[in-house]
């Protein structure tokens, strides 16, 4: 599952700064199975209209996500109008400013262990294989490269030449650590997401310039 836009992360988590919302969330998440208005609002004895507001702007917000069920076991004419349920939406939501994806570089580095450990290469081949293969796969479908890497955090602003300044770095903590890792990591990621967006990877190249990413898309 794609992470929710950087913006919208940033309004789920905003939405939980409410301690109703945040009481009913928990009241959600912790349920195996859906959730009723008036089970919600029971268990935190609060009006049901309150529970119903705070539901379904959690819901606006990319919190929570809604389905209609029949309950007690009736169906067909009779049996009355289908009951707005609620569930989380995501399996988890974090936000950052600016934006960061950690959880990326651990995937990477992770599976890259794992398959370094299996066929007993090097674990640095393995990185930048499984950091091109993860880019390609995840741009594929992407209506353009400036698409993808502003969905992924990068944002890219055009040099006036047909390449891109990529003004951020979502892995910029441990690039700052560990920059001969993270950035090789990073050049083959971003050069598999422009073969997934159908560009010559060779247009991914190495940047220096200071508070940006390490890497940078060059002129056609």
């Amino acid at each position: 599952m794609r992470r929710l836009p950087w913006a919208r992360r940033i309004a789920a988590v905003a939405s939980l700064g409410d301690e109703n919302r945040r009481n009913l969330f928990g009241v959600v998440s912790s349920s195996p199975r859906p959730v009723g208005r008036d089970d919600a609002a029971g268990a935190l004895g609060i009006p049901r209209s309150t529970a119903s507001f705070h539901l379904d702007r959690m819901v606006q917000d990319g919190v929570l996500t809604v389905e209609f069920r029949k309950l007690g076991g009736k169906a067909g004419p009779g049996s009355g109008r289908p009951a707005k349920m609620y569930r989380t939406a995501q399996p988890e939501v974090g936000a950052s400013v600016p934006d960061r994806n950690y959880d990326l570089a651990g995937e990477l580095m992770a599976t890259a262990i794992e398959q370094s450990s299996a066929a007993g290469e090097p674990v640095r081949d393995a990185l930048l294989a499984t950091s091109y293969a993860k880019g390609l796969a995840m741009a594929e479908g992407s209506g353009s490269l400036e698409e993808f890497l502003s969905a992924e955090g990068y944002v890219p602003e055009p040099d006036g030449a047909g390449g891109y300044a990529l003004r951020n770095c979502p892995f910029h903590r441990l690039a700052d650590s560990h920059s001969e890792v993270v950035c090789a990591m990073n050049g083959a990621f971003l050069s598999g997401a422009a073969a997934g967006c159908g560009l010559a990877e060779g247009r991914i190249a190495g940047n220096n310039v200071p508070g940006e990413c390490c890497a940078r898309v060059t002129p056609p």
